[in-house]
């Protein structure tokens, strides 16, 4: 037998949700397994989130970081993508419940859909800030720093200008940060004169004390110096108490006057998770074994970012990618007989970009405990090649090569055009009618009862019309 896309549905088949780096994974690593793939994907594309802050800042187009998941089945027969959203799981029954009400039976199930922003429930940080996990939100951010440029370039005074306040002093902040900083040196001070430079700030709050914290001391110490180099302000030491529409205050009391407020301060499972029937474990992600299974949950499997096992690995491409591939191992021992194995991640390093010419990167040396660091031009040559490679698709890993190179190589960083938001488009406001002014047409046309023309005299004699193909006439009454 097969289904609509072709497939045996003799086949045992695997089911997975979500489209990020783990579902991928899963995805390739089944290519030549004797089963049928779905992937279920609320998105019909995967998003590159490492870049996400490039698009935010104008650096990249949004097509650069995300590819067309229907463009796996070009090389993948045994896959089809259907974009829905998973509403419900059915473990008996061994079947998931969609948003459209439609059920799928599955033989093994792969959860892989990640997380989504965690507001840490601070007040007015859900309607005041705007987050960065997605291309939408990415692109929202853009349009509100360009609608908000513009709008400074029409005040009073040349220090009327933009105060960026970025919450979250992790990779995505500082890298944020970085990129704004970058485009209001290069790129925004010489194409708005209205405003003044020191107008344009940029500012990092982080709870703890120091920024990126995940890296060695000397790395976050660079990080630090070259930041502040670039004129981003430092708050350390005190976390967020309140996001208000103009301000953001601070848990020592201090208020940040704030344009605009860029959240990456962390994230959490999507709150439909809670309805799935599956085990929780730290911060609400999905509890797994060493083998990637779901606890007490047999060929169901949970990995990437929504899945937390027992190393508690960060939530990171790398650990998403491997375990993805574990994954497809594991299923494809199931089929076979043969045990699972468990997940031996190998840390390839970790590393942040702060501008041009500026970046730090630690580097794991393969089967040893050592680890280069590396910081400066070395280390943004180093963070371009694997971010280039990781990309999906041989179109994006040009043309975002290109967007890069343009904005941060010699001699373009001199004179960088950044990709504009879409602002809004001044229009003249509509004339309302003016009931005294009396209603004209056009003298040619015949009036409505088609005896005289405005002027008095009788219309000329119509022609007869034409018959059409089909018999009609092409007079406006067979119109």
């Amino acid at each position: 037998m097969t289904d609509t896309a072709g497939h045996d549905t003799d086949l045992p088949h695997v089911v997975v949700v979500g489209g990020g780096f783990a579902g991928l994974a899963v995805v390739k690593g089944l290519a030549d397994a004797p089963v049928r793939v779905t992937l279920i994907e609320r998105r019909v594309y995967n998003t590159f989130q490492p870049l996400l802050y490039q698009v935010a800042t104008g650096g990249l187009n949004p097509g650069d970081v995300t590819y067309w998941l229907r463009g796996l089945h070009l090389k993948q027969k045994n896959v089809r993508v259907v974009h829905e959203h998973l509403v419900g799981i059915d473990h008996e029954g061994r079947r998931i419940h969609l948003l459209n009400d439609e059920w799928v039976p599955f033989d093994y199930l792969v959860v892989a859909n990640g997380v989504t922003v965690n507001f840490f429930g601070t007040p007015g940080a859900k309607e005041n800030a705007l987050p960065m996990y997605s291309r939408s939100q990415a692109l929202k951010i853009r349009d509100q720093l360009f609608i908000r440029l513009e709008n400074s370039a029409f005040t009073k005074t040349m220090e009327d200008g933009l105060r960026v306040v970025v919450v979250g002093g992790g990779a995505t902040g500082v890298e944020v940060a970085g990129a704004l900083a970058e485009l209001r040196t290069a790129g925004l001070a010489p194409a708005f004169p209205e405003i003044h430079g020191d107008a344009f700030e940029v500012k990092i709050v982080q709870r703890g004390k120091e920024l990126l914290k995940a890296f060695d001391p000397k790395l976050r110490a660079y990080a630090a110096k070259e930041l502040e180099h670039r004129g981003v302000t430092l708050h350390l030491g005190a976390g967020v108490a309140e996001v208000q529409p103009d301000c953001v205050v601070l848990t020592d009391g201090t208020r940040i006057p704030a344009d605009l407020t860029v959240w990456s301060a962390g994230v959490s499972p999507h709150e439909e998770v809670d309805a799935w029937d599956l085990p929780r474990g730290h911060g609400g992600r999905i509890a797994v074994g060493p083998d990637l299974q779901v606890e007490g949950r047999p060929r169901v499997f949970a990995v990437g970012d929504i899945a937390v096992g027992p190393d508690d690995l960060p939530q990171l491409a790398q650990p998403a990618i491997q375990g993805g591939k574990l994954v497809a191992r594991n299923i494809r021992a199931l089929l076979e007989g043969r045990p699972t194995a468990r997940l031996r991640y190998r840390d390839k390093g970790t590393m942040a970009v702060i501008g041009r010419r500026a970046a730090i990167a630690e580097i794991a040396v393969p089967f040893t405990r050592w680890r280069v660091k590396l910081t400066a031009g070395t280390a943004w040559l180093v963070w371009l090649f694997v971010h280039i490679m990781s990309l999906v698709g041989p179109r994006n890993k040009v043309t975002t090569l290109a967007g890069l190179v343009t904005r941060y190589g010699f001699p373009f960083h001199r004179r960088p055009i950044p990709i504009v938001g879409d602002v809004p488009t001044v229009r003249p406001p509509k004339r309302a009618p003016d009931p005294a002014e009396p209603e004209t047409t056009d003298p040619a046309e015949p009036q409505p009862d088609g005896t005289t023309t405005p002027d008095g005299t009788a219309p000329a004699e119509a022609a007869p019309s034409t018959p059409a193909a089909g018999g009609k006439t092409s007079g406006t009454a067979g119109a």
